[in-house]
């Protein structure tokens, strides 16, 4: 992991990063040009990459340590929906000249707390100066077994459509760092919020899909557009029953204020849960996965022959949606 140039860049790796690698006998204590990566016998190893722009993905002050934590668990959402066990990521940091170094005490910290809950170690990465604004990469890797991971692929027309937690959370919750609902309690903004800086990788659900779900991915952009992406890659269609689709009471309290539409809710980012299917002979065994891992798992929908995604209201009639989810371009 190379540094800032001017910046004491070793002293900095060595005071707040080098010591994230301590788990990880592969990383040389950050003083390599590389890692060694070694998957279990049988296993095969899944990789993935998120990114992160201020002004773009967070707020410009948003609190250092809490995006560290973001940034990790983005990540590891991925590897959760392709059923992968979470072992380690590389990082990569372009930060503005004078960045203090209090902000990169700060993330090192919300690494090195979410390392613990996770279970992961930092292995490897680099840091620059930037005129621009912030940028921040990381690499995730994890390990599943040969020949069992979850793909986009898979779904066929009948099985059942499920997805975990709630649904539209982050949205909101952007929306009330932002400033807005003033509608809602302190309380429910609060909550919200949280849900939008903080997602919970659902990792042990990943985990236990596999052999489960025919397919899966993590709502990243948005639940229909992510469902969009799994008939696409699957040739299917998809029919989604608005009333199905999982609410919390903040998000409830949201639509009743008149604060935002179900159509809102389903096309909205960053919720992180995991959506999969599985067939309908299958019902009785996530729900039983669901008590056991302590997660609501809910039957929002069907998967059908052609192709797209429809959600329709209770009256059977489609809902109209001017957009499917966020897009980068």
């Amino acid at each position: 992991m190379t540094g800032r140039r001017g910046r004491g860049e070793f002293d900095l790796i060595a005071r707040y990063f080098a010591p994230l690698s301590r788990a990880a006998p592969g990383a040389f204590a950050l003083g390599n040009d590389g890692a060694l990566l070694t998957p279990p016998a049988g296993a095969s190893l899944v990789v993935t990459k998120d990114l992160m722009v201020a002004g773009v993905h967070y707020p410009q002050d948003e609190d250092p340590a809490t995006l560290a934590r973001r940034l990790l668990r983005v990540n590891l959402s991925d590897l959760a929906a392709m059923g992968a066990e979470a072992s380690s990521y590389a990082l990569g940091l372009a930060l503005p000249e004078g960045t203090a170094e209090d902000w990169v005490e700060g993330f090192a910290a919300g690494l090195a707390r979410d390392q613990e809950s996770f279970g992961v170690a930092l292995i490897g990465g680099d840091t620059v100066v930037t005129s621009g604004p912030a940028v921040l990469s990381l690499t995730a890797f994890g390990t599943v077994a040969h020949g069992a991971c979850l793909t986009r692929a898979g779904a066929a027309a009948g099985e059942d459509i499920h997805v975990s937690g709630t649904i539209g959370d982050a949205a909101l919750g952007l929306r009330a760092v932002q400033g807005g609902l003033a509608a809602l309690s302190p309380e429910d903004r609060a909550a919200l919020s949280r849900r939008y800086r903080l997602p919970e990788p659902r990792l042990a659900l990943g985990a236990a899909l596999v052999g489960l779900a025919t397919c899966a991915i993590d709502v990243s952009d948005g639940l229909v557009a992510d469902l969009g992406h799994l008939c696409e890659q699957s040739d299917v269609a998809a029919r989604v029953a608005a009333e199905s689709v999982p609410l919390s009471g903040p998000a409830r309290g949201a639509l009743a204020a008149g604060e935002a539409s179900i159509a809102d809710l389903v096309s909205g980012g960053d919720d992180y849960e995991l959506l999969f299917c599985a067939p309908q002979a299958a019902r009785g065994a996530v729900s039983a996965l669901g008590e056991r891992l302590g997660l609501a798992l809910a039957r929002i929908g069907t998967v059908e022959g052609g192709q797209g995604v429809t959600v329709v209201g209770t009256d059977g009639r489609p809902l109209p949606l001017a957009r499917a989810g966020y897009t980068h371009f």
